[in-house]
């Protein structure tokens, strides 16, 4: 197993380190400009078509993404399927203009910024300040096949508190731009769930901004399709706030999950706790989560912590996982980061099948006691449940993929 550790309460500048199973080595990559230096527009010819050997594209495979770098594709979409909205809560579409207006921060790169450009406007999902909103609210995007583009705004009111689950299924070339703008006194669940087909190709930009005293509660679930590539990014804007993004991924043969944060600590006295799990099966498996956390001089006060564990349970499989702090202040209450990937754990099989549990069982449990603590904290039983039965039909996937062909003559 390779791990890193590095908790600190000491001025860092860069810590880059990278943990892998594949060819069992690790190195050290140190960044040429920090996180917060990327140009960011709304306006696509700003950014190159990526090829790859860009900081921010290195580990994604733009071959099956180069559909999302072009502006002559992208007419298709996706069907919205919504419930009936809770007092307080409105949905609108705006033209591409006020989108941008209202949109938190531009995007980062050239997939993204295409996005706003062909999604010809945004879909908007208002709560309005002082809102308490008691039950999820459920949204359910359905691809059927289209090469479609999307921007999503998605603001809490002053005071208000809500949850928010977008799930995404069937099958698209799909990329989007979703700001999220989280005002003061404001609390806001976010599960963004990517169960799509074995096909979809999907990259998404997701970008958050919260007020004094706002609570950010996020969970991104990546358990279909094809490629996933999610770049996750949340600001401080107001002294008091608090964020915490969960993670849960499950990649098997031929899938690549990429998950990429950036919190950035701008504001003094704010804390921030990021926690993501994967499993990873099969032949060219990859999973890649990639964690930068800046906190700035001005942000004395901060607390922090990124956390990533990967647990590989076939040969042929790759994890790559790469904590990053930058920490520009001493005055801080304390921030760190740990990492480990490794194999699955024989030991516990060992003890569960010699007190008489079936082989496929004891996988069962040791994969729910891996996944556990990340979904236990959604607050959602449908979710929930959803989660764990795909964990479920992964594992017996597992096992119809061990077990030995038949054959005769």
């Amino acid at each position: 197993m390779s791990t890193t550790d590095a908790p600190t309460n000491q001025p860092l500048k860069t810590d880059h380190s990278r943990a892998q199973l594949a060819g069992d080595h690790s190195h050290v990559i140190v960044p040429d400009a920090s996180r917060a230096d990327r140009v960011t527009s709304f306006d696509p010819e700003t950014f190159g078509v990526p090829n790859g050997r860009e900081e921010n594209w290195r580990f994604s495979p733009v071959r099956d993404l180069k559909q999302l770098f072009s502006l002559d594709t992208g007419e298709g979409h996706l069907e919205w399927h919504l419930p009936e909205l809770p007092a307080g809560v409105t949905f609108s579409e705006v033209s591409a203009d006020e989108a941008q207006a209202r949109s938190v921060k531009a995007p980062a790169d050239r997939a993204s910024a295409i996005a706003t450009a062909k999604s010809g406007g945004a879909a908007v999902l208002s709560i309005a300040p002082g809102a308490q909103v008691d039950e999820p609210i459920v949204i359910e995007q359905v691809g059927s096949g289209e090469d479609a583009r999307g921007h999503v705004l998605i603001e809490a009111g002053d005071g208000s508190s809500a949850a928010v689950i977008i799930k995404r299924t069937g099958s698209a070339v799909y990329s989007e731009f979703v700001s999220v703008d989280v005002s003061d006194n404001a609390f806001l669940g976010l599960v963004l769930m990517q169960d799509w087909d074995d096909d979809a190709i999907h990259a998404g930009e997701v970008v958050a901004k919260l007020g004094a005293n706002a609570h950010l509660r996020g969970f991104v679930i990546t358990l279909g399709g094809k490629v996933v590539r999610l770049n996750t990014s949340a600001a401080f804007a107001g002294i008091g706030g608090e964020i915490e993004l969960f993670g849960l991924y499950f990649a098997d043969a031929g899938q690549h999950q990429e998950h990429q944060l950036f919190v950035d600590h701008a504001v003094p006295r704010c804390k921030s706790r990021v926690t993501y799990k994967g499993a990873l099966a099969g032949e060219t498996a990859h999973t890649v989560w990639i964690g930068d956390v800046l906190i700035r001089a001005a942000a004395e006060g901060t607390d922090t912590y990124e956390l990533n564990r990967n647990i590989v349970l076939t040969d042929g499989a790759r994890a790559d996982s790469v904590p990053n702090l930058e920490i520009e202040t001493g005055e801080i209450e304390g921030a760190g980061h740990a990492s480990a990937t490794g194999r699955f754990d024989e030991e516990q099989m060992f003890y569960l099948q010699a007190r008489g549990i079936d082989v496929d069982v004891a996988r069962r449990l040791v994969l729910r006691g891996f996944f556990a603590d990340v979904v236990d904290e959604i607050n959602s039983d449908q979710v929930r449940e959803t989660v764990w039965a795909s964990i479920d039909q992964e594992i017996a996937n597992l096992a119809a993929l061990e077990a030995p062909s038949g054959g005769g003559s």
